[in-house]
C-alpha cells in the first residue's frame, strides 16, 4: 500500500467494538502505526489489555476525542493512509441522528489526507429480492430502518469516490469471535459467562445461514488494504466464509468444540421477543432482522477470491472453540486438546 520506508499509519474509529478492535490488532501485527480515537482513554486501554488477542498485537496510540466532532477526527487522521470507520452509536440508539454525521467526518478527514476509508458492511442493505446468493452489484432494497441507513452510507461513499475520495467496503455474514460481544452468537445461540447447557438457534430448520469469524474478517480487510495499487477508488467485496447450508454446521461445531455431542438445541421464541421488543432495544433489533433467518442469505465471494487468491479461513470448530473460551463458556486448559 505504501512505498518502501514509508510509515503505514491508520486511524481506527470504533476500536472498542468487535470489528474495529480486530482490524486495529491485525494492522498492528503487520507493522502499521495505529491511532485510536476514543472518548475515554483509560476505559479503552483497559478493555484492550483485557483482550489477549488484541494486547498481544501491540497497543494503539490512544487519542481522546469524539467521532461526532469533525475537528477531533481530522486531528486524529493526520498522516494516515487508512481510516477505519467501525464506529456505531452504542446500543443502536439514535442511528438516524448520529450515523451519517460521523461518516461525513470520516470522509472529510480521509479526503484531506488522501487516505482510503474502510467501512465494514452488513447484509441489512438487502431485501429478499437479492436472495439467496448476493453479489456486489445486487440491488439494495432493505426492509428495515437500519438497513436503509446502511444503504445511504454506502451511497455516500460512492459519491465521495466520484469526487476524488477512496473507499473500501467489505461485507460478511453474522460475526462471531472472541471479541464479538454484540452478536447473534453471543446473545442468541449461547449465554456468555455460563457453561453450555443448550444451543438456542434462531433459524428455521434446514435454512442456510452465513457466519463470519471476526479475526478472519479483519485479516481479509487488511489484505485488501495492502493491495492498494489494485483497488479502484470505490471498492466493494463480499466474503463467503462459513456458509452453513442447512443450519446444522454451526450447531455441530458448537457441540464438537464443547465436547458435548448431544447438547440440546432449541428454537428462539420469536413470539416472546415480539412482546418484549418495545422495552429492550437489542431485542427490537433482533426482531427487525428476523427475515434474515427465515430464508437462505449467502454472499458471493468470487470477486474477493479473484483478487486475494483465497479467502482467509480458520476451521470452524477451532473458531467456535476460541469464541466459547473467550466468552467463559469453556475452560481453555480442559478443552485445548479436544
Amino acid at each position: 500500500m505504501t512505498g518502501t520506508g514509508e510509515t503505514k499509519r491508520a486511524l481506527v474509529l470504533g476500536v472498542t467494538g468487535g470489528i474495529g478492535g480486530a482490524v486495529a490488532a491485525k494492522l498492528l501485527e503487520r507493522g502499521w502505526q495505529v491511532t485510536a480515537l476514543v472518548r475515554d482513554i483509560k476505559s479503552a486501554g483497559a478493555r484492550w489489555q483485557a483482550s489477549p488477542r488484541r494486547s498481544a498485537a501491540g497497543t494503539p496510540l490512544w487519542l481522546a476525542g469524539d467521532a461526532m466532532v469533525a475537528g477531533d477526527v481530522e486531528r486524529a487522521a493526520a498522516g494516515a493512509r487508512l481510516v477505519v470507520h467501525a464506529v456505531n452509536p452504542p446500543g443502536y440508539r439514535d442511528w438516524d441522528k448520529l450515523v451519517m454525521p460521523m461518516l461525513e467526518n470520516s470522509i472529510a478527514a480521509a479526503a484531506r489526507e488522501g487516505a482510503r476509508l474502510l467501512l465494514p458492511g452488513t447484509v441489512y442493505n438487502y431485501g429478499p429480492d437479492a436472495f439467496p446468493l448476493i453479489e456486489e452489484a445486487a440491488p439494495q432494497r432493505p426492509l428495515t430502518r437500519k438497513g436503509a441507513i446502511r444503504v445511504r452510507m454506502e451511497a455516500r461513499l460512492l459519491e465521495a469516490a466520484r469526487q476524488g475520495g477512496k473507499s473500501l467496503i467489505v461485507r460478511a455474514g453474522d460475526f462471531f469471535g472472541p471479541d464479538a460481544g454484540n452478536s447473534w452468537f453471543s446473545q442468541g445461540l449461547i449465554k456468555a459467562g455460563k457453561p453450555l447447557s443448550a444451543i438456542t438457534y434462531p433459524g428455521r430448520p434446514g435454512m442456510g445461514h452465513q457466519w463470519a469469524y471476526l479475526p478472519d474478517v479483519a485479516e481479509t480487510m487488511v489484505q485488501l488494504v495492502e493491495r492498494e495499487e489494485r483497488l479502484e477508488p470505490f471498492e466493494l467485496f463480499h466474503m463467503g466464509e462459513n456458509w452453513d447450508d442447512d443450519g446444522t454446521r454451526m450447531i455441530a461445531a458448537i457441540r464438537a468444540a464443547s465436547g458435548q455431542p448431544k447438547l440440546k438445541v432449541r428454537g428462539l421464541p420469536w413470539p416472546l421477543l415480539t412482546l418484549a421488543a418495545p422495552f429492550m432495544t437489542f431485542l427490537n433489533e433482533m426482531q427487525e432482522m428476523r427475515y434474515l433467518w427465515q430464508q437462505p442469505v449467502q454472499l458471493d465471494n468470487r470477486r474477493l477470491v479473484a483478487l486475494l487468491g483465497a479467502e482467509p479461513h480458520t476451521p470452524l470448530v477451532e473458531a467456535v472453540r476460541q469464541t466459547l473460551i473467550a466468552f467463559g463458556c469453556l475452560e481453555a486448559e480442559k478443552n485445548k486438546a479436544a
